[in-house]
């Protein structure tokens, strides 16, 4: 039996997107007929409906799918969340580590759904200040918790690829909600995000 890969894309979008790619490798001095190039448009505009899905997401929605009601409201940090996202000035990939931490005020949800809240923004056309602030924004929204800590640290490729060409280069983020901008609270974070405890 032949080998076949099942994906699912809209085929409007991928069909348009694949012209558009076709025409921009021209544009570029490429022959897009010749053998190695001939399926880069198609493979370009999956790509990129795959690397923007998170416009077709709901964040909220995805933190309530597993909203519990815990009467807790102890810290609770998930750390180390491996992020890869799109600059939307040049459209290349910046990558990194979100640390996302709230203090429940009645309701907790899955630790996925937070990983997944991180995704749902970072799959879209960015810039690192606002995915920090648009996580802590879905969490507060959906959770109503008493506090919310977004840190983001990521390498961006547009810094050392083309441009000032820094290669060892990190930016961090960081927005704060509620209980966490209290300086004692926000300094517990920071020191347990920091620290090896596994």
């Amino acid at each position: 039996m032949a080998y076949k890969k099942i994906e699912e894309y809209d085929e409007k979008s991928t069909e348009a997107i694949t012209k558009h790619y076709s025409s921009v490798l021209k544009l570029l001095g490429e022959d897009p007929g010749r053998e190695g190039l001939l399926k880069t448009p198609q493979r370009m505009a999956k790509a990129m409906q795959y690397l923007t899905q998170g416009y077709r997401l709901d964040a909220e929605a995805i933190l309530n799918s597993a909203k519990f009601h815990e009467p807790i409201s102890e810290m609770i940090i998930v750390k180390d969340i491996e992020l890869f996202s799109m600059c939307e000035h040049h459209m290349l990939p910046f990558f990194g580590k979100a640390h996302v931490a709230y203090i429940p005020n009645g309701w907790i949800t899955g630790l996925s759904k937070i990983a997944r809240t991180v995704d749902v923004f970072a799959r879209r056309l960015q810039v690192q200040e606002r995915l920090t602030t648009q996580i802590l924004d879905a969490i507060k929204d959906a959770l109503h918790p008493l506090g919310v800590a977004v840190v983001i640290e990521a390498s961006h490729l547009c810094m050392m690829m083309r441009g000032v060409q820094k290669q060892n280069s990190v930016t961090t983020t960081s927005a704060f909600f509620g209980e966490f901008e209290k300086g004692e609270t926000r300094s517990e974070f920071i020191r347990l995000i920091g620290s090896d405890l596994h």
